[in-house]
């Protein structure tokens, strides 16, 4: 029999866990590049950044591309490109609202850490129907290092008063979980865009196909 866990809350990555947006930004960003000229190496270098806070894809595409890189001009289309496909909503991923659903009923106290500033993270959330189930929202405002810094899990635990071994995290994308488990969490990956790395794999408690699967795994392990 599985052992059960000991669990006082569940932190949740936002973008690629719960919203599926992280196709949104690399479609976004392959489409700015491109639009500025840039074709080499693309979908390579987009899918690298997966995951990563904006101001370090930022210095990742200077320091691949030089110190002239129009940086605005990328920014711009960027963020033109985006706008367009969210103009209707943002779709959640599969099981979002079950795994919500059962974890207000269990009565665990969750929190959204994302590597997103607060305004994406507020703009997102409500775009995709849910803002109003969370009290606790910790995003890159919030720390002075994003993922894959544990600082962002370990303020949310303190923020919600439980010990980060006490807390089941779930993440989509390898700097997450390496965030997730530095802080001392019980790490669940349910790959996005990339998958996980083998050192990822020794990191996590399991790696899942979807949030349906996570609901089962915490149900099955005395967590809900």
């Amino acid at each position: 029999m599985n052992a059960r866990w000991a669990v006082d809350a569940v932190l949740l990555d936002m973008d690629g866990t719960l919203l599926d947006t992280e196709k949104v930004y690399f479609d976004s960003l392959v489409a700015a590049l491109n639009a500025c000229g840039y074709t080499d190496d693309v979908v390579a270098l987009c899918h690298s950044m997966v995951g990563l806070p904006g101001p370090v894809c930022e210095a990742m595409l200077r320091g691949h591309y030089g110190a002239a890189f129009p940086l605005d001009d990328v920014n711009r289309a960027f963020l033109e490109h985006r706008d367009r496909m969210m103009r209707s909503g943002l779709p959640l991923k599969p099981g979002t609202l079950d795994l919500l659903d059962a974890i207000a009923t269990a009565g665990r106290p969750m929190a959204i850490v994302t590597s997103s500033s607060r305004r994406s993270a507020e703009r997102n959330l409500a775009l995709a129907g849910i803002r109003d189930r969370f009290e606790t929202l910790l995003t890159l405002d919030d720390v002075a290092e994003g993922k894959p810094d544990p600082e962002l899990y370990l303020k949310a635990a303190a923020r919600l008063g439980v010990t980060p071994q006490a807390c089941i995290a779930v993440e989509d994308s390898n700097h997450g979980v390496t965030a997730a488990h530095a802080a001392g969490a019980i790490t669940l990956m349910v790959p996005d865009m990339a998958p996980p790395t083998e050192a990822t794999r020794a990191k996590c408690a399991a790696v899942l196909p979807d949030l349906n699967a996570v609901l089962v795994l915490l149900q099955e392990r005395g967590a809900l």
